[in-house]
């Protein structure tokens, strides 16, 4: 039960034969094979190509000339910008100055 039994394909292709009739049928599968023997024609010629452009021999390119990187050269004392000192958390610098 629920299987597909051989009589329900027997059913299923006498339903297709009469809406499509046995011309259409025929057309339909030999364009199917046109198109499988197209498919491995196309891929038989996709192996051959290959091989017959490797024995194509290659132009020679002569090597480039790669000039070494370019590095600035180091200071001779690193930079020094002088800060402004803090006072230390906490304390007012103005303190004892009575605004006013």
């Amino acid at each position: 039960m629920g299987g597909a039994s051989i009589w329900h394909w027997i059913v299923v292709g006498v339903i297709i034969m009469l809406l499509f009739g046995r011309g259409k049928v025929s057309d339909l599968m030999g364009d199917v094979a046109k198109g499988i023997k197209a498919f491995k024609k196309g891929m038989a010629d996709d192996e051959q190509a290959p091989a017959s452009t490797a024995q194509v021999p290659h132009a020679q390119v002569p090597p480039v000339q790669v000039p070494p990187p370019v590095v600035p050269p180091a200071p001779a004392q690193p930079a020094h910008v002088p800060t402004a000192q803090m006072p230390p958390l906490g304390t007012e610098p103005n303190a004892d100055r009575k605004v006013g």
